[in-house]
């Protein structure tokens, strides 16, 4: 199991991804935050209300993952950062591993 991390502009964003990503199969659910960043695009400062996504799927549907989000972000280069789950609940992970494809 991998926990995957994007963040969005808008929360409405996430959401639409979301909802997209779990007809797909693609993830077992996601969870979302409102955050604020910094961070330096093209030479500037940004400072930006932005919503944290966090999302838990198999291993092998990163790629795809990382691809819906790529095409459905808005962001010119998304973050799209997997981690792996050193530790799961059996009973979790047994979900998770139903709930994907």
């Amino acid at each position: 199991m991998i926990v995957i991390i994007t963040t969005l502009h808008q929360k409405q964003s996430a959401v639409s991804i979301g909802r997209g990503l779990l007809k797909e199969r693609l993830i077992a659910c996601y969870n979302l935050w409102p955050v604020e960043s910094a961070y330096w695009w093209k030479g500037e400062l940004l400072e930006e209300n932005e919503t944290i996504m966090i999302m838990k799927t198999k291993d092998k549907n990163f790629e795809a993952v990382r691809k819906f989000i790529k095409e459905k972000s808005g962001y010119e280069v998304p973050e799209v950062i997997s981690l792996s789950a050193k530790e799961v609940d059996k009973f979790y992970l047994d979900w998770v591993n139903t709930e994907t494809k």
